[in-house]
């Protein structure tokens, strides 16, 4: 009997600590944030190979953690709900750099001799940056349905696939991509967005 109790015993001091947290017990919440930081840095640095990176990612993990504790059942293990926010948070960093990388070099390379005459107003480098915040505030989903169609040239069926979405949910998705953009970028930056879009898709 009491070795059952010894073996049950750390799952029902978690429970216990992730119930307060849940309450909005800080104490608990920093009890549970040194129980799993380390491993959890541990596992991040090995992905993401900076140990820079992955202490802000651990911060922004638990960040989370704390903003979303409501939603955390205090019956199920944490250390699986701990491993997919950090899986998913390193996915956007790795999709973040992929942009970034592979944008920003293809957009000067077609465009840096074409539209100098904009520094007279504003920087090439304003314009790209523009371009890259309004794609960075799409909504997440919405982002990642237009980089995988207008960037990566994926098609809808391969889109659902990887989302596990439907091909009516991806259209609108796109929908609303193009909308915002529109919306949120003055009228010259949307059009080179647009037309580097069909130059990459036939690159």
């Amino acid at each position: 009997m009491l070795t059952i109790l010894n073996t049950c015993e750390p799952h029902i001091v978690e429970q216990s600590l992730v119930s307060r947290l849940v309450s909005g017990d800080y104490d608990a919440f920093t009890q549970l944030y040194q129980q799993y930081s380390l491993r959890l840095l541990g596992r991040i640095i090995r992905l993401v190979k900076s140990e820079e990176v992955a202490e802000e990612i651990l911060q922004t993990l638990f960040l989370r953690v704390w903003e979303r504790r409501a939603q955390i059942d205090p019956s199920k293990p944490l250390k699986p709900f701990l491993f997919t926010i950090a899986q998913n948070l390193v996915y956007d960093h790795f999709r973040r750099i992929a942009l970034d990388e592979r944008f920003r070099d293809e957009f000067i390379k077609q465009y840096a001799e074409d539209y100098q005459h904009i520094e007279e107003e504003l920087t090439f480098k304003q314009t790209q940056e523009s371009v890259m915040n309004a794609i960075k505030a799409l909504p997440p989903q919405c982002q990642k349905v237009f980089i995988l169609f207008k960037i990566e040239g994926k098609s809808y069926a391969e889109i659902c696939e990887t989302l596990n979405i439907s091909k009516s949910t991806v259209n609108n998705h796109l929908t609303k991509a193009n909308s915002l953009l529109k919306s949120n970028l003055p009228l010259y930056q949307y059009r080179i967005l647009a037309t580097f879009i069909y130059l990459w898709a036939n690159f």
